[in-house]
């Protein structure tokens, strides 16, 4: 059984208008309850019933979930994830902030600015929530020794098998806030050198990022990851200026690996749901030798693990 939560709503001042906050400006809290709001609706819509194991129907009108499921999922009460949506002036436990991203599928950056407009300060931040299901990771495992990956349409890594995870670099040796495709292809020296066409790799990757952005354009989370490499790196700053846009396709890719040489390596992205959801990025060897390479490669990690 699911309850509404206390719904304490903000004292009124005179004529009946909520009262600001100590500390903020009068417009400011409705500025930033609408814009959660929004991000509430916008991430509610992306989610199909099939994701989350339920059954579509055939009268459903509304794209992705109702709001009366996102209530059940996260087990709060249907009227204060519906006020929520609202934009009403309520307080939110971080409790219920926690099960309402758990039951969206947020991944971190989507978490964090969901904790960011409630004001609210997250109980676990040291924690994934990026909807990767156990069935995922199990497949991530047994594609083994293909090296696979699974990415949001910011190239967020959120997860990976041994392989994956030191084809380029140690990414279990990184912070998970730099677990990113770009931020590490245009500042990590070690997964730098690992690409043989560097120059070229890096002007696709970010007209792909700018390709994948333009549904993403005013979230705070894909601005801040530009902002970021802006500053970080003059070579963005060049290519980005130029605007250029291209499609995700396939390619054989060539990486350097320093233990185990060169390996030429065909890339396949799966949708695991609706676009723009996340993607399971997998590479198989063009020929024999590389296979082979990527067996020892997988071996080594295999024995990393174990120590």
């Amino acid at each position: 059984m699911t309850v509404d939560p206390p719904l304490t709503q903000t004292a009124t001042g005179p004529g009946g208008t909520a009262a600001p906050r100590h500390g903020t400006a009068p417009g400011d809290d409705a500025v930033r309850r609408a814009e959660l709001a929004a991000f509430l609706r916008s991430r509610r819509e992306r989610i199909t019933p099939e994701q989350v194991g339920l059954p579509r129907g055939a009268r459903r009108r509304t794209p992705g979930l109702r709001r009366e499921e996102v209530a059940h999922l996260g087990a709060v009460g249907v009227t204060w994830y519906t006020w929520l949506e609202q934009a009403r002036d309520i307080h939110v436990s971080p409790q219920v902030l926690d099960a309402v991203a758990r039951a969206l599928l947020l991944d971190r950056a989507e978490r964090s600015h969901l904790f960011a407009l409630a004001g609210a300060i997250d109980p676990t931040p040291g924690k994934e929530c990026t909807g990767v299901t156990r069935e995922l990771r199990q497949v991530l495992r047994q594609l083994e020794p293909f090296p696979a990956v699974l990415q949001n349409s910011r190239f967020d890594i959120l997860a990976y098998n041994a392989t994956y995870g030191r084809l380029m670099c140690d990414l279990d040796a990184l912070p998970e806030e730099d677990r990113n495709c770009m931020w590490l292809a245009f500042t990590h020296p070690e997964w730098r050198a690992s690409v043989v066409d560097l120059d070229a790799t890096m002007r696709v990757m970010a007209a792909k990022f700018r390709a994948s952005m333009a549904e993403h354009v005013a979230e705070p989370a894909w601005k801040a990851l530009v902002a970021r490499l802006t500053e970080a790196s003059a070579e963005f700053r060049s290519i980005w200026a130029q605007h250029e846009v291209v499609r995700p396709m396939s390619s054989v890719k060539l990486f350097r690996h320093p233990r185990v040489g060169v390996l030429q390596l065909s890339s396949t992205s799966l949708w695991t749901g609706p676009n723009p959801g996340p993607k399971l990025l997998s590479y198989t060897p063009v020929d024999e030798l590389t296979r082979e390479r990527l067996e020892r490669l997988a071996a080594e990690s295999a024995e990393l693990v174990t120590v």
